[in-house]
Order: structure tokens, then C-alpha cells, then sequence
């Protein structure tokens, strides 16, 4: 994962991602990616996944 913390607390999901961060250009180029996991990501002991992208325009 880039950029991205989340917490599990009882039935809450919390995400928190720096948005002044910068890992570049995404594969199109049209975009700055801030923040991914990466594909999808399976919350530890929970049977949910997230796939979460986070970028700006170029």
C-alpha cells in the first residue's frame, strides 16, 4: 500500500491518506497517483476487501 493507514473498530472502517503526497504518474499519464492500495486488500479478520485509488489531474 501507498500513502494509506486504516483502522478497524468494532464495525468502522477508518481510512486516513496524506493528501500532499505524490508517488508520481499513474500508467495513462493523465494522472498523480496520491494514494492505492494496490489492487484489492482483504481487511485483517474481516471477510471485505478494499481497492481504493486516490488520485489528481496532471
Amino acid at each position: 500500500m501507498k500513502n494509506v493507514e486504516m483502522n478497524v473498530e468494532g464495525n468502522i472502517l477508518t481510512i486516513k491518506v496524506d493528501l500532499t503526497k505524490d508517488f508520481g504518474a499513474s500508467s495513462s499519464g493523465k494522472s498523480v497517483i496520491v494514494a492505492s492500495t494496490e489492487g484489492n486488500y482483504a481487511l485483517p479478520g474481516r471477510e471485505e476487501k478494499i481497492g481504493l485509488n486516490v488520485y489528481r489531474k496532471k
